[in-house]
């Protein structure tokens, strides 16, 4: 066996109206009638219904928004009807955090409440999403089909008018309240409105800061405060690295429950754990629980019995009884949802990747990724260099990145080639003398960005997307880049954190200078969370590389493999793996990590960050096989033997209807 390690009648109210701004922040009457309907509202005690019940009751599942449509059930769910029912006005917690595994019900269980909000215990709302994109998008595919799909919210919430326009994308008005909903990068949306219910939805995709105003988790609570104790906070989150994770944090300082179920052959109550997971290696059809008290095998058949008489248990005691946490895994996904035999399957097929473990962990188990963050030895990485000439393109790369530091004395800037898997190659290493002040410097960048360099099948390459450090000397830094234009040039500010499904943010406006005299909006600056690509380098710098004989056999390095050229020496290698990732503990006892100097110089791994996150501006990380194909055909790096496709873009022939990649340098005999 294989074991890895009371219905009310419908309210009526104000009509909360916006200013020409658009912001819910003011009330108008319509004569005493509306004043009056205020004031009995006001009386109106909270419902008697917990917000399950009103989900049994009243909840439809659009086919738009749901893969069982239909009237809702919480016993499909059992384990949510407590966190639901926490939300509820009667139940004194004040704030729900739960830290959960995809495919377990928490998006629907979240929209419920919404919907109770608006119909049963109506007031203002705000729901916050990682952006204003997906905050957009979640209205169109959750809010409007859930209003849709049930009367009692279709009757209660303002239909669209241009007049008002008290239905909006982002604003939904409804007796005696309105529901907000805006991103988590907005620190105006954050502020815009008290509200007396948060629901804060995938908070580890937070951005670290929210228009450089703070902690979007702690603008957005800090609405709340003047409801006092009667305020609901509900914060859900997959989570993603230990150390960084607000979920995870937030979870280890409430009083951490865990969903117990009693095993069908012994009775034995239990949380359940991968490693209790067991199946026949490579036969993922064989996956069944094993008890941890009789340790006999439990067919996936049992678990809706299981789930239906499971309840919540506390394992920690919490220093704010007014929170409360939930943890869930994958494993309770009800049956036709998740099942262990897909379990199963995913942990095998992710073996060999961390990145494919990773997302296992968190999506799966919904427990935090360990990062790995200690610096590789140089002097493997001077062992591992490889011959090609410098300034040359090897046969795989298929276009140029690179990425500048601005000191005070020298501009450094790294070329970088990219391939497919993220396969990458340093091709260049420029030092240019004298700093910002200098402008002979900025001329020998510019020079830069109209060179070429050789690719071993014969074309020329320019760089497709240079990077540069707005650190120090911000003002002379998007000077320079305005002057070139921000198609090439790509002003980047890094922060601290990790963001693995947007590690690059932007472009935002940011006011420049010329010739003393201020531009507004007159730089496009990109933020990058250097923690995700410093860690992503030094991942790829610990992949197992094929031997010889390996390649001879026509084995291909793994994606994402490093190479590092002969010429490189040994101070740039230094500075390539100058820093490590340490855990460290804060006042309150909570890990976070951070990344720590093993030196003082450490340019050239700043140069290699900068230039990943050009080649995410790029696209480089959402490219279908066609653009990667098309670019091989460019470059003659297709087989022509195997791949008719290669015959394409040839040296000399130019393809109908085809277009040359904008990089590719001009040559003769080259298009």
């Amino acid at each position: 066996m294989y074991a890895p390690t009371s219905t009310n009648s419908p309210r009526s109210g104000p009509n909360s109206g916006k200013d020409r701004d658009g912001d819910a922040d003011l009330t108008e009457f319509d004569g005493a009638a509306d004043i009056l309907r205020a004031w009995s509202a006001g009386l109106t005690p909270d419902p008697d219904l917990t917000v399950s019940e009103w989900a049994d009751r009243h909840r439809r599942l659009s086919s738009r928004a749901s893969a069982e449509p239909g009237r809702y059930r919480t016993m499909r769910t059992p384990y949510m009807r407590e966190i639901m029912d926490r939300l509820s006005p009667g139940d004194p917690t004040q704030r729900v955090v739960f830290m959960k595994a995809a495919q377990v019900g928490a998006t629907e269980a979240g929209n419920n409440w919404i919907g109770f909000v608006v119909h049963q215990a109506p007031g203002p709302m705000l729901a916050v999403q990682p952006t204003v994109e997906l905050a957009k998008r979640n209205s169109r595919q959750r809010i409007d089909p859930l209003i849709d799909e049930s009367p009692e919210l279709r009757d209660r919430v303002k239909p669209a008018r241009s007049r008002d326009a008290g239905n909006t994308m982002l604003s939904k008005e409804f007796a005696s309240g309105i529901l907000i909903m805006t991103g988590a990068n907005s620190a105006v949306g954050l502020r815009s409105t008290p509200a007396r219910y948060i629901f804060l939805d995938e908070v580890d995709a937070y951005p670290a800061s929210a228009d450089e105003e703070g902690d979007p988790v702690t603008l957005a609570e800090a609405r709340s405060l003047t409801f006092a104790h009667r305020r609901k906070v509900l914060l859900v989150s997959t989570p993603t690295i230990r150390g960084l994770s607000r979920i995870e944090r937030e979870y280890e300082a409430s009083d951490q429950r865990r969903f117990f179920v009693a095993c069908p052959h012994c009775d034995h109550q239990q949380w359940l754990k991968f490693e209790r997971l067991r199946w026949d290696k490579g036969k993922s059809e064989t996956a069944e629980y094993h008890c941890e008290g009789c340790d006999s095998a439990i067919a996936e058949h049992h678990k809706t019995a299981m789930l239906e008489a499971g309840e919540w248990r506390a394992t920690a005691t919490s220093a704010d009884p007014r929170t409360v946490g939930y943890h869930l895994s994958a494993l309770y996904s009800p049956v036709g949802w998740m099942s262990w035999m897909q379990i199963a399957r995913s942990w095998e097929a992710a073996q060999g990747s961390d990145e494919a473990i990773k997302a296992f962990r968190n999506t799966i188990l919904g427990e935090t990724w360990v990062e790995t963050g200690e610096a590789p030895d140089w002097q493997r990485l001077y062992d591992r260099r490889e011959g090609w000439k410098s300034g040359t393109v090897p046969a795989g790369g298929l276009f140029l990145t690179a990425g500048a530091d601005v000191q005070k004395d020298r501009i450094e800037v790294d070329v970088w080639a990219w391939g497919r898997g993220l396969e990458s190659w340093l091709v260049d290493h420029v030092v240019i003398e004298g700093g910002p002040d200098r402008h002979d410097a900025w001329s020998n960048l510019t020079a830069l960005l109209d060179r070429t360099w050789p690719h071993e099948r014969g074309a020329h390459l320019r760089i497709a997307r240079l990077a540069i450090d707005t650190g120090y000397e911000a003002p002379a830094v998007y000077s320079w880049s305005r002057a070139q234009g921000f198609a090439q040039v790509a002003p980047v500010k890094g922060v601290e954190g990790f963001n693995r499904s947007s590690p690059v943010s932007g472009p935002t406006f940011v006011d420049a200078t010329e010739g003393g005299k201020r531009l507004r909006r007159g730089a496009r600056l990109w933020t990058v969370a250097v923690s995700t690509f410093k860690a992503e380098t030094y991942r790829f710098l610990r992949l197992d590389r094929p031997t010889e004989e390996d390649m001879a056999d026509g084995v291909a390095f793994p994606p994402g493999s490093v190479h590092l050229p002969g010429w490189v020496e040994n101070e740039w290698l230094k500075q390539f793996v100058a820093e490590q990732l340490v855990t460290i503990r804060t006042k309150r006892g909570f890990a976070r990590l951070e990344w720590q100097k093993l030196r003082e110089r450490n340019e050239a791994l700043d140069c290699r960050v900068y230039a990943r996150a050009a080649a995410w501006i790029a696209g480089a990380d959402r490219w279908t096989d066609e653009k990667w194909r098309d670019l091989e055909d460019q470059l003659g790096v297709a087989s022509t033997d195997d791949n008719p496709a290669g015959q394409i873009n040839r040296p000399g022939q130019v393809p109908q209807g085809k277009r040359r990649s904008d990089w590719l340098g001009r040559r003769e005999g080259w298009f």
